[in-house]
């Protein structure tokens, strides 16, 4: 379930829902069927999450399921549907055993997901269609990135931490004294590079 909410990026209820056919292992599709504001909408699965499920499905799910157990992809230990509590307090139990220093629980997969697809570069537009919002104002509490991956790009990319040199020096003098600029990139040790404007 957790590689499910991950890979996914669905909500709570919606995972609850799933059906048995609502997923296609052979596709890597997810079917979320009358999710948030009542819209169904196909998302990609990963290929590690369809593994997890696949093996849920073929030696976990025959134990659990009974004769009054619902089509539900998901079951409890007693072969019924989750409850949104019950999954709930689950989930936060496996977060709180990995001593991640995290707290949270199955909207924690959700954010997690969104974030990480957006810090290695997938459009806000791909990240709003997987999460369903209606609106990308509701995505764009996404694009708050963490501040490691700010400072990351911050430090690769700012100019004050690249020196200004003048190139050339012979005998013609360019016709536009700024075309002589150049800038090298410097770290710690010293010059790293450079990169011609």
């Amino acid at each position: 379930m957790t590689e499910t909410f991950y890979s996914t990026g669905i909500r709570r209820l919606e995972l609850i829902h799933l059906g048995l056919y609502d997923i296609d292992l052979d596709r890597g599709t997810l079917m979320v069927r009358q999710g948030k504001g009542k819209r169904d909408r196909m998302l990609p699965i990963g290929e590690r999450a369809v593994a997890w499920v696949e093996k849920y499905l073929n030696e976990v799910r025959p134990e659990l399921a009974t004769a009054q157990s619902e089509q539900a992809l998901f079951l409890t230990n007693l072969g019924t549907l989750f409850h949104p509590n019950r999954l709930t307090a689950l989930v936060r139990n496996y977060i709180n055993a990995t001593n991640i220093g995290k707290k949270g629980s199955c909207h924690l997969f959700r954010h997690s997901m969104a974030t990480h697809m957006l810090e290695n570069g997938a459009d806000i537009r791909f990240i709003q269609a997987m999460l369903g919002h209606a609106r990308m104002d509701t995505t764009q509490i996404y694009t708050q990135v963490s501040i490691k991956k700010l400072k990351e790009v911050h430090t690769l990319t700012h100019p004050a931490r690249m020196k200004r040199v003048i190139r050339g020096g012979g005998k013609k003098k360019p016709p536009n004294p700024a075309s002589r600029l150049y800038w090298i990139p410097w770290n710690r040790k010293g010059r790293t590079g450079n990169n011609n404007n």
